[in-house]
């Protein structure tokens, strides 16, 4: 009823309700889910951090339709294959995992629902592969189906843009984001979250396309015949950017601060106060590689923030760093 009248407002669940079935049934309008017993501290900093998102930026009618998402659209090519998967006699977490990780939106929901605290697991998961392997088929499967993940919605053919492409090069960004954070000396979990951030860089533009599908497109063609970024073509015509879009639903879904921003500032990190090597490095990074034309072999030619990657004292790794994205491809 709250989501029906006030369709922009943030709904927070906090629930001593233990009936995993029960409450996937009624998951769909609710943004974030607070276990019971929680303490002060996780309620203020949870309440807080919804807040701030709101400052992100100051269109009301895209916020309002942001909220309003219960699942991003999956392509029906991508929704058959694991409906084939999950009817199988016998069919192993490896091969649901992989089945996922093809589609963007099922990765982003899967990925939302299982590190949500309801699940109450003590590690972040990173990949479909290991939700299935934490949770079982059968409870993937029911919220695969519970959160209609599966729902088919109708989308204007925007030249230029494809949800598979889309994957393609979110894949390859993660990939490589993971290297870059191994390479540095991060901590498996910030490798591991690096791959996650990697992935869901874009997911922006995937509610972009689907919501605003004519200001999208106008935005894509201005950057094109204007030869500016996509990121100021966006601005102009819409206002924000698909970074900060992005960032503001993975926000509302309760994905930790570190893959948040790494949406929102992954074309202009020096916008975002942080020191030394971090996952948004990784991601601005591997972002502007992948993006990379090959035929510039010029480490200077990459579309990088010189001026974040010398206030860090990093910007002379970037020749290392091209030859981890050579020796993957």
């Amino acid at each position: 009823e709250v989501r029906k009248r006030y369709p922009r407002i943030v709904r927070l669940a906090l629930s001593g309700q233990a009936d995993r079935e029960e409450i996937l049934k009624h998951t769909s309008p609710i943004h974030q889910f607070l276990q019971k017993p929680c303490d002060a501290e996780t309620l203020v900093s949870t309440i807080k951090r919804t807040i701030e998102l709101g400052d992100l930026f100051d269109n009301e009618n895209l916020k309002e339709i942001i909220s309003g998402l219960v699942t991003l659209p999956s392509l029906p090519s991508h929704q058959e294959e694991l409906t084939r998967k999950f009817k199988k006699t016998e069919v192993s977490p490896q091969e649901i995992g992989k089945a996922i990780s093809k589609d963007l939106a099922m990765t982003t929901k899967i990925l939302q629902l299982v590190n949500s605290a309801f699940f109450g697991l003590r590690r972040h998961v990173a990949t479909p592969a290991d939700a299935v392997v934490l949770l079982g088929l059968d409870t993937v499967r029911s919220l695969v189906m519970t959160m209609q993940v599966f729902s088919q919605v109708s989308q204007k053919k925007i030249k230029g843009f494809s949800q598979d492409a889309l994957l393609s090069h979110s894949a390859a960004v993660a990939v490589l984001a993971k290297k870059l954070a191994a390479t540095e000396g991060m901590d498996q979990k910030d490798v591991e979250d690096a791959y996650l951030a990697g992935l869901l860089h874009d997911v922006g533009k995937l509610v972009l396309a689907t919501k605003l599908p004519e200001q999208f497109k106008q935005a894509m063609e201005m950057a094109k015949t204007e030869e500016i970024s996509v990121e100021e073509a966006e601005r102009q015509v819409i206002g924000t950017s698909h970074g900060e879009v992005g960032g503001y639903l993975l926000g509302l879904w309760a994905f930790q601060a570190s893959i948040c921003d790494a949406a929102v500032y992954h074309h202009c990190p020096d916008r975002h106060c942080t020191d030394g090597f971090t996952i948004l490095t990784a991601v601005h990074v591997a972002n502007a590689i992948v993006h990379h034309d090959p035929k510039a072999n010029d480490a200077a030619e990459l579309n990088v923030d010189n001026k974040y990657l010398k206030r860090l004292g990093i910007w002379d790794r970037l020749t290392i760093w091209q030859d981890k994205y050579q020796c993957a491809a």
